[in-house]
């Protein structure tokens, strides 16, 4: 289990990237994307896609539900508060 001080850390350097904060702000627009969509939208490869929602998942920003051969990604409720004031200004 992470310490406070250690979860926050994870946090702002999962944030601390362009591509991993257009993820977050495209997964509160649309609750709920493919990797293939989320990469489609924010104009990445699928593998480069993937390892940003890795580290996001990591930071517990995000969870995913796999169906089928598809992983299904939306941000992880209820928000780190460091990631609500970030979400609140975008």
């Amino acid at each position: 289990m992470r310490t406070k001080e250690k979860g926050l850390e994870f946090e702002l350097k999962a944030l601390a990237n362009k591509r991993r904060l257009s993820i977050i702000k495209l997964l509160k627009d649309k609750r709920e994307l493919t990797v293939s969509e989320i990469s489609k939208s924010i104009k990445l490869s699928f593998k480069s896609t993937s390892k940003h929602l890795a580290v996001l998942k990591s930071a517990d920003i995000v969870e995913y539900e796999q169906r089928g051969l598809l992983y299904f990604y939306k941000l992880n409720f209820p928000l780190p508060d460091s990631v609500r004031v970030i979400l609140s200004i975008m």
